[in-house]
């Protein structure tokens, strides 16, 4: 080991010049040394991006070849598949049928249904509502909502389907009506109508024509109009769209209920010199003015209005001059007199146990039954609008 690093510790390399190191920087830092490495990098950037294409143009055209002559390869199911499964979610179409959809959209026009069918499926806003209405979320059709839907045609400029909950809901208010009738119920119609043969009312979404020998008071069809009516059927007939409705029928019940002494709340109607007269639910009624107050009334009109709602007392039931009179309960010092008017009015006029009212619209022995003639039914309007 001694003599080899007596070897190595004689030899002797010569010392780097500095001109040589100087000369090779300047060479490298050359603008032509520089431009001829560029052009080389350029040059093998482009190669890469040519080749990258080239991959690209083989790939696509790889994939165009077997759409072209293979398009089923690689695909977990057959075209016969597919169609299978399609028939699988289709249904009848046929006019009348009812079907299940979900809203998705809604216009001013209607709403836009999916049924899960081949073609789409169209509400529109006529068809939305058994009611009147302007736009179909008042109907609480909104996107989101599933309902069951009836087809009621095909628009035949896109195939589309034609849907009603119209349709659906008629059937159930005749349903409705049907049931109210073998109960014998009282329900409310709300007068929105007339012709000559009496005025038609809105119950359960229906028209029901009211004849005027079925209507309890003397008033005009005008005087009626837009006023809720108790109402009892008369005639329940969805084939020929045809409900008759009795308001006399319903006030006989009503009466049979009222009683000398009854306590009921009633609404001025209007005023005479001689006292009030009082609505107590359809039944007319007389507040005399001797018994508004304990004190001396000169002119109604500076204690009760026409609308003013009161509690009042049932005194008496004259059967000869057709008048109910009342007393309110809120001058309850009146009401030992009251009492006594009442037992005198018993004996006086032994009035029946029950009451209704006359063609004159005043209050008398109770009658409900239809005219001998029977009903006149050659102005009944059709029930669905």
């Amino acid at each position: 080991m001694a003599s080899l690093a007596q070897q190595f510790t004689g030899l002797r390399c010569p010392p780097l010049s500095t001109s040589r190191l100087s000369n090779r920087a300047s060479l490298l830092s050359s603008p032509k040394f520089r431009k001829s490495s560029s052009v080389v990098s350029a040059v093998a950037i482009s190669n890469a991006q040519t080749k990258e294409r080239e991959n690209l143009k083989q790939l696509f055209e790889e994939a165009y070849e077997r759409c072209r002559t293979a398009p089923m390869e690689g695909v977990a199911f057959t075209l016969e598949d597919f169609h299978s499964a399609l028939d699988k979610y289709d249904f009848d179409s046929e006019i009348g049928t009812t079907v299940k959809g979900t809203v998705f959209m809604t216009d001013a026009n209607g709403a836009l249904v999916d049924i899960t069918a081949k073609s789409s499926a169209y509400l529109p806003i006529q068809e939305a509502c058994i009611h009147k209405i302007k736009h179909v979320e008042e109907a609480g059709i909104v996107p989101g909502l599933t309902e069951e839907f009836v087809i009621i045609g095909e628009n035949e400029a896109d195939d589309s389907l034609v849907l009603s909950l119209r349709a659906i809901q008629y059937d159930l208010a005749w349903e409705r009506c049907r049931q109210l009738q073998a109960e014998d119920a009282i329900v409310k119609g709300k007068v929105v109508g007339a012709n000559k043969g009496g005025v038609v009312a809105l119950v359960e979404g229906l028209r029901g024509f009211v004849p005027f020998s079925q209507i309890s008071s003397k008033s005009t069809a005008e005087e009626l109009l837009d006023k809720e009516l108790p109402l009892k059927f008369v005639d329940v007939d969805e084939e020929q769209s045809r409900l008759v409705l009795s308001n006399r029928k319903a006030m006989a019940d009503s009466q049979a209920q009222l009683g000398i002494g009854s306590v009921v709340t009633g609404t001025v109607q209007s005023l005479k010199p001689y006292g009030a007269f009082i609505d107590i639910g359809g039944i007319n009624g007389l507040l005399h003015v001797s018994q508004i107050s304990h004190d001396r009334v000169s002119d109604i009109a500076t204690v009760l209005q026409p609308g003013d709602t009161l509690k009042v007392m049932i005194l008496s039931h004259d059967r000869e001059r057709g008048r109910a009179e009342e007393m309110a309960q809120t001058f309850r010092q009146r009401i030992a007199q009251a009492e006594a008017m009442a037992r005198a009015d018993m004996l006086r006029f032994q009035p029946e146990s029950g009451l209704t009212l006359s063609s004159d619209g005043i209050l008398g022995p109770l009658t409900s039954d239809m005219p001998a003639e029977g009903l006149d039914l050659s102005y009944v309007p059709t029930a669905e609008d």
